[in-house]
This record gives C-alpha cells, structure tokens and sequence, in this order.
C-alpha cells in the first residue's frame, strides 16, 4: 500500500516507469478473461457486504514506523531480516480482531500475507523468511482463517507482488532468468495460499512492480486461482481487471464492482506516533458514500507487533459498530442510490426506499431538493416512528423533527417511494425555485 512518499514518487527514484503505479489495462483484456463467465454469481455475497476489514501487518510493525520503513529508512536487508527474531505475537490476537470486526458491522477481512518486505506470514517450502520458520513459530495465516470463520466473516488474502527480499525482485525486470525464477515464485506461493487453507473468498493482489501483467504471466495466475477456489474474487492489482477496483485512500465510484480501501488515523502499518484518527462519523458518511456509488469500504487497522489493536482504532470500530446494529439496513444489502445532493445528509437505497442519513441535524425541519418520485411515508429508523412532511416538485421537507438529533454520529430518516428514488438536475431544481422554466 501506499505511504506519505507515494507509490509513483518510490518507482521513480528506483528508475522505474512511473506507469506502474497504478493497476494498468491488459492489451489482452477486449477478450473474455479467466473469470469473466461467472463474476455475479461469485460477488453476490461482496455487494451485499458492503464493508471489511484491512488488516496491515508485519516484520514493520514491530518497529511502528509504518510498513515502509524498510525503504524510507535504507535500512540494510541483512538488519531488517533480525525483526523476524523479535516479532512474537500474542495467542488468540487473530481472534480479538475478528470479533472486533464482527462488533463493527464488518464482513469480511483482508489480511497481508506477505508485504512488500517479503516476509511471510504463512508457512512456505519456498522460503524459511516465513513466521513458522521464525521466532513465533507460528502459521499466522492459519489462525487468521480459522479466527475469521469463528466469527462467521469471509476470508480475504492480500499478497504483494512487490518483495524487497526475494533477490529476484528487481533483476526480473531486465533478466529473463530471473524473471522465470520470480514468477515461479510468486505463483507457487499464491498456489499454497489457496491450497492449504480451505475455502478463501478474496485475493487481494498489491504493486505489480516491476512487471507488467505478461511479464507475471497474470492470465496464468488468475485461471490458477479461480481453478483452486472456484468461489474466490480477484480484485486488480495484477494489471489485469479481476473482478473489482481498488481506488485507494479515496472514494471513487465506477460502473464497474469497485471497493475504497482506505486507512483509520494515516497509516497502513502500525505507527505509533500517528495520531490522526478519522472520527466514527467520517468513518460512517465515507461507508454511506461507498454504498451509494455502489462500491464497498474497506477499512484498515495497523496492529502492534504482538498482535494488539491500538485502542482508539477499536473506540472508533466499537462507535461505527453500535451504529451499524441499529442502522444497518441502510448499508448492507443496499443498491446503487441516483439521489446524492445534499449538504446536510447522504442518501442509500434499497428498491424503493430511500435512507436519507443526516449528517447534520439542524433543528425541527430538513428540506431534501429535487426528490422526484412521491413519497408514501417516511419514519426514523432508530426507533421506528412515523414523520410528518410534505412533498412539492421543488423539495421534500420533514416537519416537527426531534431539535437534537436522535442518533449519533447520524440519524437515518426511511422514506418509501413509489418509484426508484432519484433527485433531478440541481440547476433545474434551483431553476424551479427561482421561478425560472
């Protein structure tokens, strides 16, 4: 992932095209691609998700300086390997995050199997630079699943393409040799990945630097994932388009399946001095905005490197999970949503119901412009009550609202339509309310 240098600013320092930065189309993608015949059976249970769990974690974790330290601070491969002999996570902590995940109204987890340092979380024949062959002893991999299944969560692997230690990863570029070696490498560690945990619903590719999607031979790989976990979802970060989009650290709409990842205070890794948390009502208008444009939201903790979740990452889950228990019907489940002009509330739908969740509560009224179809009733989804409104070609305006708001960080308003609720052009509307044709 990401870090304060960008992706783009890294590959061009290491000479590297800056066009690699970002997942990039296949010159092959204009014909059918391994996983095109069935994509909507397989992200029925995606859309419906709606939101998960990002879990970044480490050799760097252990350091809390993020988990590019290895190439901010130059540190010298042979001394950032020694992090393997200190990283000793806690039992269970693969458990406290699942349940932490289920208290927040998450459905999934995607957790990094191998990061860019290249250390793997999983046991590997490929390699002892793996957390059972190290100080934990561990397949940390293995209690991730069974923990997500515990806690009745689909499971999701990240996995770098990008390794810092293979020595490989970087002569590939300009070595065939070494190209074959690599790929070899990375496909047979995806293989395991998909063969020695049981059902595994998402692979999560990241930074296909330096090749492109010939020189990974992508098309190989993802018709061996989709043969080994004939369910799973790829998303694109192997620079073919999988089956959804990742825009990262922003929330950018597509007609195509799509997913936000995006991070709870600045950071992907563990970094202790980052304090700049997002607060539980950004957190929810972001998730409102994903399930609007119909994406998802991926939301990311840093744990420490014996496992534990900083504290103010789990007040801030806890606070959007015991909102989601009484609003989720506004999020999960919901579909793409045409009304979104307001500056005082967001706007999710199911069929013919609108949620209107109010960011803002701002006295006994709210006025909703250019609502096109009539609404037939309309009550608070926290408690169920009925409002009073009315409804002109101009505007929808709720009267004799509660003066302080009855939900935090947001109240949810449930209005039912009688056609798919949609808002007409804003100039129109401001064309209309001004007396103009």
């Amino acid at each position: 992932m990401m870090n304060p240098m960008s992706r783009r600013d890294w590959m061009a320092l290491a000479g590297a095209s800056a066009a690699y930065a970002a997942p990039q189309a296949s010159p092959t993608q204009s014909r059918p691609l391994p996983g095109d015949a069935d994509r909507e059976r397989r992200m029925q249970w995606w859309h419906e998700a709606k939101f998960g769990m990002f879990i970044h974690w480490g050799l760097y974790s252990v350091l809390g300086r993020r988990e590019w330290v290895l190439e901010q601070e130059a540190i010298p491969l042979a001394e950032y390997v020694q992090l393997a002999k200190r990283f000793n996570p806690q039992p269970n902590v693969a458990r406290q995050w699942a349940r932490l995940a289920k208290r927040a109204g998450q459905k999934y987890m995607v957790m990094t199997t191998k990061h860019h340092e290249g250390f793997c979380l999983f046991n590997s024949k490929y390699t002892d630079y793996c957390a059972p062959k190290q100080a934990c002893g561990r397949d940390l991999v293995k209690e991730y699943v069974e923990a997500a299944r515990a806690e009745g969560l689909r499971v999701g692997f990240y996995y770098s393409l990008m390794d810092w230690h293979h020595p490989d990863g970087e002569r590939c570029l300009h070595d065939e040799a070494a190209r074959k070696r690599f790929v070899e490498y990375i496909h047979g560690q995806i293989r395991e990945l998909l063969t020695n945990y049981g059902k595994i619903d998402i692979l999560w590719y990241d930074v296909s630097h330096p090749l492109k999607a010939e020189g990974w031979e992508s098309e190989r790989m993802n018709a061996m994932a989709y043969q080994l976990q004939p369910d799973i979802i790829l998303n694109n970060r192997n620079q073919l388009p999988g089956d959804f989009g990742t825009p990262e650290q922003r929330i950018e709409a597509s007609d195509k399946p799509w997913e936000s990842c995006m991070t709870l205070n600045g950071s992907w890794g563990y970094c202790k001095t980052d304090i700049e948390w997002k607060s539980p009502a950004t957190i929810v208008n972001n998730l409102a905005t994903c399930a609007r444009g119909g994406g998802n939201y991926l939301l990311n903790i840093g744990p420490r490197g014996d496992g534990s979740v900083p504290e103010d990452s789990i007040r801030v889950l806890d606070t959007v999970g015991d909102w989601l228990s009484r609003n989720g019907a506004a999020i999960h489940g919901t579909e793409r949503c045409k009304a979104s002009w307001s500056e005082l509330a967001n706007f999710t739908r199911r069929g013919n119901k609108l949620y209107i969740i109010v960011r803002l509560w701002d006295g006994d009224s709210l006025a909703i412009p250019g609502l096109i179809p009539k609404v037939t009733s309309a009550r608070l989804l926290v408690s169920g009550d009925a409002l009073k409104y009315t409804q002109n070609s101009e505007r929808l305006v709720f009267h004799g609202l509660p003066l302080t708001p009855p939900d935090q960080p947001a109240t949810v308003i449930e209005a039912e339509c009688d056609g798919e609720p949609a808002q007409i052009n804003r100039l129109a509307i401001r064309g209309r309310a001004r007396g103009q044709a």
